[in-house]
């Protein structure tokens, strides 16, 4: 079982030819509401690419609440542990222009509440093969969550989005960090992504850092290093894609492929979410990544 300790947000997406700049008017040509956030879209992810899967996190008492909880549950999303608490659910509010590039603006609502895993959480934390973070919680209740799972031998898989400086205590807990270009030069104030890996790998035991339709970039203590290529294929939004590749991957190593073909799964799973509209409603199904990769 994999679970996931993260947020739940519902995704607020407006279509445009090409997105504001300050101060600027624009129209646009759609508009959806789709529910998403990290925490939610990886567990998403992970459940459609075939594994058991658990939600630990918090919902508004509005209808997006509501809303969020069934998609997770239609996924075959484990939700007993997904709290709901007085006032608004979080919400992202999305631009996605015609080349497929986004820009995001997330409202925390009931995913500030936040504060830790309960003792139900770090049950459920411990039954697991690894559990997934990102960084749309609070940053206390995201450390306590990674030292609970460490405590109790589990891999810590962390996506660390929206970028911010990581605390000692949480890289002592992580297994695998799994940054996108841009989240790894801020992070480590490195120059380039392959100078990044260099900078994390003194921290954390493992390293992935994705590199949009260049593929990905991975490197271990061991010395082993590699660079996966994305399939060429024509974007249509890439809000999920990130989350896509990060609950695909955990799926593959839970699995025991070896890390060229969990990155392959991972590269096949993302390339396939980006040619459709949406967050979690883009996600492909384990039959569709497995006929992917026969291609």
């Amino acid at each position: 079982m994999i679970s996931v300790f993260g947020s739940a947000n519902m995704d607020l997406v407006a279509y445009v030819a090409q997105a504001p700049k300050r101060g600027e008017t624009v129209t646009g040509h759609g508009f959806r509401t789709v529910p998403g956030g990290k925490g939610a879209n990886q567990a998403v992810a992970a459940a459609r690419a075939g594994a058991p899967v658990a939600f630990l996190g918090a919902v508004g008492d509005d209808g997006f609440g509501a809303e969020m909880r069934a998609t997770l549950s239609a996924a075959g999303v484990d939700v007993r542990g997904l709290r709901e608490v007085p006032g608004p659910s979080g919400i992202a509010h999305i631009v996605v222009d015609d080349e497929g590039g986004n820009s995001i603006i997330v409202v925390p609502g009931a995913n500030g509440a936040v504060t830790g895993p309960s003792e139900d959480d770090v049950r459920t934390i411990a039954a697991s093969q690894a559990l997934l973070l990102q960084l749309e919680l609070p940053l206390e209740a995201v450390v306590a969550a990674a030292r609970a799972a460490r405590a109790s031998g589990v891999q810590v898989v962390l996506t660390p989005a929206p970028a911010q400086p990581l605390p000692g205590e949480l890289l002592d807990a992580v297994t695998l960090i799994v940054p996108n270009e841009h989240e790894a030069v801020a992070i480590t104030a490195a120059p380039d992504p392959d100078s990044a890996l260099d900078v994390l790998l003194e921290r954390v035991e493992e390293v992935v850092i994705t590199l949009g339709s260049e593929g990905a970039l991975y490197g271990s203590r061991s010395g082993e290093r590699l660079r996966v290529p994305a399939l060429p294929v024509r974007a249509v939004d890439t809000t999920a894609a990130g989350d896509t590749f990060v609950g695909a991957l955990a799926v593959a190593r839970a699995e025991g492929l070896p890390p060229a073909e969990a990155l392959r799964f991972a590269s096949v799973a993302a390339a396939l979410s980006v040619q459709r509209e949406g967050a979690s409603t883009s996600m492909p199904t384990r039959a569709e990544i497995d006929a992917a990769l026969l291609i």
